[in-house]
């Protein structure tokens, strides 16, 4: 399919069929085809969720276009918005959107340095920001922008313009500028720039990455092929909406009639969860690592038979395959999981969820095993923010689903293998360029309009996509041997004593990793063994908490062929998050600025300084 050829998806609205082509048209099919009285909802400090209905949500994005057009914003513009998942965010992103302003949205997560960059770079007209917090942390550059001519706030702060306030003077106003915003919509084009997202800056500067309506419609519509969930349905809606994976997923969402809850927080998702009872909801592999670890604590709690069906049912879904029936005391054993244990791990997740999409990071395959084995589709996707973001995901039509991998390439793409294995990729998903970067831009788009996306991957033989690793990432040992680090910190992470890690050695002997233990599960191994200790610093020199580490290495090496195991490892007392610099807003290794960070200690363990 060529870039520019689009995907219309007929809606029938009484007599008038309504042709989605543009992220905005997604309203009408959400508000008059599904009418739900839960389109948005969110929880308020006293623990009650507000619900938006269709029409309530359509009412609030007329009001924002129109007071924006009341404020003096023109076709072309840009607003900046900084802040957490809510419904208000939505308002503002198809109000901007139906008036041909260009959304700007930004993590609330990054670094000051991080932001001074993209407003400057973007040049916003006006910013919204979330929260006080935020407010002064910006505060000083707000002030020295030259661009910024409006500040708004989404929570009440006195003293501060609220986003009520432009919702307002646009209902007061709607006589006179709708018939203006009509003829806007209507002269929008599919090709027309919608958004520019900042990528999250893993190697480097962040770049802006300039989408179009149809880049971000036509990964909608072809993802909405693949899910079977019907509408009414409900989904929740935790990981940051600033971020493409999230921000296609929600217009997903709407597409398909769904309702959208919006989690209160991270730490609060499991709470909410129970509370939603979604069907759906994308995440990232973290979380799902830490809810099979704790499924896995709670059954070493247990005693007697309660204990052995436990163990029993976990070593099942972990073996558990689709695509094999297995031996006959492997179905008798799985029967007994099935109904006596599986429905209690299903209620952790509210009892209701159908899918669960997984990017971001590579997934464990024992997780696809484990969340199938209880009757839920967890899907592998990939993509990048240049590519709108999916190019490959399972179909759930056709039963075509593989752990292990992220699923076929969407319909119409022309994705293929460089001849070092770089995955590259054609068609409707790939970005305009990078915001006011020609040169940046060809650099990863081809002359023949393949984007280059720095990821290495392989086919097999029935179509499915692996991804092995990243291109900038492998990296050589002084003995000539690659090593693909992502794959080796996949399977440190399997290890529950594993928080995060990083794997290094490029140009020196051997391999070496930094690793983050996950201090509840070594506490409780301290417990167990009447270990003593005052605080982490201090458990991490003992000598008997070493080698507990060494044996879990010492497991996972034997993975591994010899180059790639890891000879010498060091602990860090330190917690890795994006807020101090070490992971990207999507919980991405931050290399650079973790080999930066740890350089003295990586020159003692390859004896640097001897």
């Amino acid at each position: 399919m060529k870039k520019n050829a689009y995907i219309c998806c007929p809606i029938k609205k009484r007599s008038i069929l309504i042709m989605i082509t543009r992220i905005f048209d997604i309203l009408e099919q959400y508000r008059t085809t599904h009418r739900l009285n839960d389109a948005l909802a969110i929880k308020t400090a006293a623990g009650k969720w507000t619900k938006y209905s269709g029409d309530e949500y359509l009412e609030y994005v007329t009001q924002i276009s129109c007071g924006l057009l009341q404020l003096g914003f023109k076709r072309g513009d840009k607003i900046a918005m900084i802040s957490n998942n809510r419904p208000a965010w939505n308002f503002f992103d198809m109000g901007m959107a139906q008036i041909g302003v260009v959304s700007v949205p930004i993590y609330p997560t990054i670094s000051t340095v991080e932001y001074e960059h993209i407003l400057t770079h973007a040049a916003p007209k006006m910013l919204i920001l979330s929260d006080k917090l935020l407010l002064e942390k910006l505060r000083p550059l707000i002030e020295a922008s030259t661009s910024i001519q409006h500040l708004y706030t989404f929570n009440q702060i006195e003293g501060e313009h609220n986003w009520k306030e432009i919702a307002m003077a646009g209902k007061d106003n709607a006589e006179k500028w709708m018939p203006q915003v009509q003829q806007i919509k209507d002269s929008i084009q599919p090709d027309d720039m919608f958004t520019i997202i900042y990528t999250s800056g893993t190697t480097g500067i962040p770049k802006g990455v300039m989408l179009s309506h149809n880049n971000l419609v036509t990964n909608v519509v072809n993802t909405s092929l693949r899910n079977y969930i019907p509408a009414g349905s409900r989904a929740l809606s935790f990981l940051p909406i600033s971020h493409i994976y999230e921000r296609m997923m929600n217009y997903h969402f709407q597409y398909k009639g769904y309702s959208v809850y919006y989690a209160e927080s991270l730490g609060a998702i499991m709470e909410n969860i129970k509370e939603v009872k979604p069907h759906i909801f994308n995440t990232v592999p973290r979380l799902l690592e830490r809810i099979y670890i704790g499924l896995v604590a709670k059954g070493k709690e247990l005693k007697g038979i309660q204990k052995i069906l436990f163990q029993n049912a976990i070593e099942c879904a972990i073996k558990y395959n689709p695509r094999q029936k297995g031996s006959l005391w492997f179905r008798m054993q799985f029967w007994v999981a099935k109904k006596l244990i599986f429905p209690k791990w299903m209620d952790v997740l509210g009892g209701s969820v159908r899918i669960i999409v997984s990017g971001g990071a590579p997934l464990q395959t024992r997780l696809s095993h484990l969340f199938s084995a209880m009757g839920i589709d967890l899907l592998e996707g990939y993509g990048l923010t240049e590519t709108s973001p999916v190019i490959a995901v399972s179909d759930l039509r056709k039963g075509l689903t593989k752990p292990g991998t992220v699923g076929h390439v969407l319909d119409g793409l022309d994705v293929k293998l460089a001849d070092d294995g770089e995955i590259l990729c054609k068609g409707y998903n790939i970005m305009l360029g990078y915001y006011n970067a020609p040169e940046l831009t060809a650099q990863v788009i081809d002359q023949d309009g393949y984007f280059h996306t720095g990821d290495i991957g392989t086919f097999d033989s029935e179509g499915f996509l692996t991804i092995t690793d990243r291109k900038k990432e492998i990296f050589k040992l002084s003995s000539g041997k690659y090593v693909t680090p992502q794959v080796i910190e996949n399977k440190l992470k399997e290890s529950f004593f594993v928080e995060q890690v990083i794997v290094i050695g490029e140009n020196e002997k051997f391999a070496s990793a930094l690793i983050v233990p996950d201090f509840s599960q070594v506490h409780k191994w301290c417990f167990d063994k009447s270990v003593k200790f005052n605080n982490n610093n201090e458990l991490l020199q003992r000598e008997d908490v070493m080698e507990m580490f060494q044996q879990e290495v010492n497991q996972i090496n034997k993975q591994l062929g010899n180059a790639e195991q890891i000879k010498r490892f060091r602990l860090i007392p330190d917690e890795w998050s994006s807020q101090t610099g070490e992971l990207s807003p999507t919980l991405k290794l931050k290399r650079k600025f973790l080999l930066e960070k740890y350089a003295p200690l990586i020159s003692e363990i390859y004896n640097k300084n001897e």
